[in-house]
């Protein structure tokens, strides 16, 4: 039988899906729903991004309602069918649905990608490697700004990677869950403010702000609470200073993961990015207690899975409270 909502069972499920994740993660063979739902994106954003501004935005929330709630409608049928079916092949279905959501595994590998070579002083091999993570132009970064954008990746991708597709998987199972992934596609391939995706794409990326707003702040509360546990990190002051720091970055989310890193490794993250040649300065998080370098990559990456742990251990209580109640 498919696990309820906010159920031990489930948050069984889902705590056995991160461990799958982190042990085989996605291997290139495997097919992946992200790939699908990319792929429905850029079809119909090619058939529907163009006319008038109101034109488009009408559009595009059409676009945002169909591949979410499509991408949820379909997880949910195929579990439906098969637990009619035979509910033991439905669990193993859910659970492999789940694990495709999360990518403690492959956020690591990428991010080791770039601190491996910059450690040894191979910056064209680190520059390469940052390249393939982020939008900003790496071909001039040195050891410092390839480490920041190393970090601020990890960090970020903590919530959309891990822990808030952990939070709805936990409320509504693999449909919740790969419905939050669709948001988060959506929001990577037309939630940008450009010409092209400037009106299309608004409702995708606030359907994005809206999905992580919750899971951003509870994975800074996570990461804080669990670094008490790992050597060197900085707590003192690290809670006050995020919750001051976070709204100064552009995104209402990414800044509460960013700044709870920053301040945890003593370090300032944000600054000068170059987009395209084109300059574009963030607000600094953080405190520059000791300069970047390659070992903060790593530290960043042991205080992740520290803090989706951490998350597990916040949420427990609510499914707790909801088996009381029932």
């Amino acid at each position: 039988m498919i696990p309820a909502p906010l159920s031990l069972e489930l948050f069984g499920l889902v705590a056995l899906a991160l461990a799958l994740d982190l042990v085989v993660g996605d291997p290139p063979w495997l097919p992946h729903p992200v790939v699908g739902i990319g792929r429905v994106i850029a079809r119909l954003e090619r058939a529907w991004n163009h006319g008038a501004p109101a034109a488009r935005r009408r559009r595009g929330r059409r676009l945002a309602v169909l591949v979410v709630g499509g991408t949820g409608a379909l997880a949910w049928s195929l579990l439906a069918a098969l637990e009619r079916v035979a509910p033991g092949l439905a669990v193993i279905a859910e659970l492999a649905l789940l694990v495709t959501a999360f990518a403690s595994r492959g956020l690591a590998e990428a991010a080791r990608a770039v601190a491996v070579p910059l450690a040894r002083g191979e910056l064209p091999e680190a520059r390469r490697a940052l390249s393939m993570i982020v939008g900003r132009d790496t071909e001039t970064l040195d050891e410092a700004e390839l480490a920041r954008g190393a970090v601020e990746t990890v960090a970020e991708n903590t919530v959309d990677g891990i822990t808030a597709p952990l939070f709805w998987a936990l409320i509504g199972g693999a449909p919740l869950a790969l419905a939050y992934k669709a948001v988060n596609t959506l929001d990577s391939m037309v939630g940008y403010r450009s010409p092209r995706f400037e009106d299309f794409g608004k409702a995708s990326a606030r359907l994005d702000d809206a999905a992580n707003w919750l899971p951003a702040r509870l994975t800074a509360l996570a990461l804080w609470l669990a670094a008490r546990a790992i050597p060197g990190s900085r707590t003192a002051g690290a809670l006050a200073a995020t919750r001051r720091e976070a709204p100064r970055h552009p995104s209402p989310n990414a800044g509460w993961p960013e700044a709870m890193v920053a301040h945890l490794l003593g370090v300032r993250l944000g600054g000068l990015n170059r987009y395209a040649g084109r300059p574009s300065r963030r607000a600094t998080l953080g405190t520059p207690i000791t300069p970047l370098t390659a070992g903060h990559i790593e530290r960043a990456i042991r205080l992740m899975h520290a803090g989706w742990l951490g998350f597990l251990g916040l949420m427990l209580p609510l499914v707790a409270l909801r088996e009381w109640l029932i």
